[in-house]
């Protein structure tokens, strides 16, 4: 009987030779695809050409089309149309991605588009998408200078769930080894950690919502329009490279936020200070938690109202809507303790 992994031992260990990667795709699909076409896309077009049994086993595991209608990309328009703000970004840049890689597709590959209109290929796209690990090699950093660019489909290894502390994931010219970040009971569930993701980032690349240590909510959406009211401001707030990317997490707001805030409070000489760093803002700071508590109260209507949205809606599955609902309750739960922490 296996004994439970102990603290730093090898749980698993993936040869190279049995990754799928940008030197594995077959010369008849690189060579018909544009040049500089993306991995991803590379990936998703062996997969969905694919007709040997090299690969059954892991076939007979990944999940199916109708498995994967969790990920955003898959939904119908008006559950799209409630998603938070941030999602919805991720969602639009993904959308563009896929759109690039699936008419690269279809001109060198137009049979693999007839009869089902792409979903053949949208299903390797999004199996790509959730499933690959990031893998570099020699050949990768000097052929593929994006991060993104440097994939690696492998078996097994993708079945493990994501949790915000995870066993350890490393990788060598001999393949990957997964390792125990800790001593596990029996029967106890391993997971690897899928990065320092919030959210809505975790909901719409990979289809769930969870939240844990690095969740976050956007607040882009209630102090973007107050900031951008003033040209000035905006101008202001972009030579200091402080323009957007405002957050609030369980600990607070980040310091973004807080250079914001103040430009909208405080004179100008007073912000520049605290720009700078010559200032660290406790003169300041019952305006600013004023402020954020205007901001944080508008916000939290926004999630309510789409709560209340979603309660009447009846469009996509119900697993999709649970996800929707999940997210808002996530969002909702982070932004509540926020004003909590700010009451006079």
């Amino acid at each position: 009987m296996l004994t439970p992994p102990q603290e730093d031992e090898i749980i698993l260990q993936v040869p190279t030779a049995v990754l799928r990667t940008l030197d594995t795709v077959p010369k008849p699909i690189s060579r018909k695809l544009p040049p500089g076409v993306s991995v991803h896309c590379l990936l998703a077009a062996d997969l969905a050409l694919d007709t040997t049994d090299r690969y059954a086993a892991w076939n007979a595991v990944v999940p199916t089309p109708t498995d994967l209608e969790t990920m955003p990309l898959r939904w119908p328009p008006a559950l799209q149309a409630l998603l938070p703000a941030r999602a919805a970004e991720l969602l639009a840049a993904q959308r563009a991605k896929h759109a690039r890689d699936a008419a690269a597709a279809a001109t060198a590959f137009p049979a693999l588009f007839a009869g089902d209109g792409g979903d053949r290929f949208l299903h390797a796209w999004l199996l790509v998408n959730t499933r690959t690990f990031y893998h570099a090699t020699p050949r990768t950093e000097r052929l593929r200078p994006l991060p993104e660019d440097r994939l690696a489909l492998q078996p097994v290894a993708d079945l493990f769930n994501h949790a915000a502390a995870g066993c350890a994931v490393a990788f060598d010219a001999e393949g990957f080894a997964v390792r125990a970040d800790r001593a596990y009971a029996r029967a106890e569930e391993l997971s690897i950690a899928y990065g320092a993701h919030p959210g809505d980032f975790l909901l719409v690349e990979y289809g769930f919502a969870a939240a844990g240590r690095w969740d976050a909510v956007s607040l882009d959406a209630v102090l973007v329009p107050a900031l951008a009211a003033r040209r000035a401001r905006r101008d202001a707030l972009e030579a200091a490279g402080f323009w957007g990317g405002y957050a609030l997490d369980a600990e607070g707001v980040c310091h973004r936020t807080e250079v914001a805030l103040r430009l909208l409070c405080c004179p100008p000489a007073e912000w520049r200070r605290f720009v700078d760093g010559a200032d660290a803002g406790e003169a300041s700071q019952p305006r600013v938690d004023g402020l954020l508590r205007g901001f944080l109260g508008e916000y939290r209507e926004t999630a309510r109202g789409a709560l209340a949205r979603l309660a009447g809606i009846a469009s996509g599955t119900e697993a999709q809507r649970d996800l929707l609902r999940t997210r808002w309750l996530q969002i909702l739960a982070l932004i509540e303790a926020g004003i909590e922490r700010l009451a006079p």
